[in-house]
């Protein structure tokens, strides 16, 4: 992104009805498309906020019968073809199986947060990063940490905070998150948190105090 190293995660969960949901695409490849297929069939295609539709598009041409979920204000802003807009409650087709909700403050980024219930697995795409220090040289890896996103501790990035300009309407999307009963994280961007997790965001949002 912007020339800076960014490794990216895809997240797939098999739903209660055996539909796979792929939440922020990446690259395709066809090793990863006979995996994918492996764990039941593509319905539901997600990107979640309007940086990460990049290799969507890859994906819907891959599983056409798919559904393209699009993060809020990403369909004014590409041409790749997506069926629907996500919205601040839980889809019907998953709503058995995951929760969301749109956080808001921000006019830069927008994103989409989900909470899958039976793994009580929390999943992030931007606003929470943890960047591995040895995935780079001296330099990013500075500037990383000095951005608020280098594990182990991870955080909210800083450049993004200043954007917020709702605090209010970003503390009430905060709230509901922390609502949620998860223990595990799972982001776009880093190392994920396997345990402890609820606690670690909770002191990562705390300057929203």
């Amino acid at each position: 992104m912007l020339g800076i190293p960014f490794d990216t995660r895809m997240c797939i969960i098999r739903l209660s009805n055996g539909a796979i949901w792929l939440h922020s695409p990446v690259a395709i490849t066809v090793e990863l498309i006979v995996a994918v297929e492996s764990l039941g069939p593509v319905k539901h295609i997600v990107a979640p906020n309007k940086f990460h539709h990049l290799f969507a598009r890859e994906w819907i041409d891959a599983f056409p019968y798919a559904t393209a979920w699009a993060g809020p204000h990403l369909t004014e802003r590409v041409q790749t073809r997506f069926d629907q807009d996500l919205g601040d409650q839980a889809e019907a087709c998953w709503s058995q199986d995951i929760d969301q909700l749109i956080f808001r403050g921000s006019k830069v980024l927008t994103e989409t947060v989900f909470f899958h219930r039976r793994s009580r697995t929390l999943i992030l795409t931007d606003i929470f990063q943890n960047h591995e220090p040895t995935a780079d040289n001296w330099l990013w890896r500075t500037l990383k940490r000095l951005n608020g996103v280098g594990a182990p501790e991870g955080g909210v990035l800083r450049d993004w905070r200043w954007t917020l300009r709702d605090r209010e309407a970003a503390r009430a999307a905060r709230d509901r998150m922390l609502a949620w009963d998860f223990d595990r994280l799972v982001i776009s961007h880093g190392r994920c948190i396997e345990h402890g997790a609820h606690e670690h965001l909770e002191q990562a949002f705390a300057w929203l105090d």
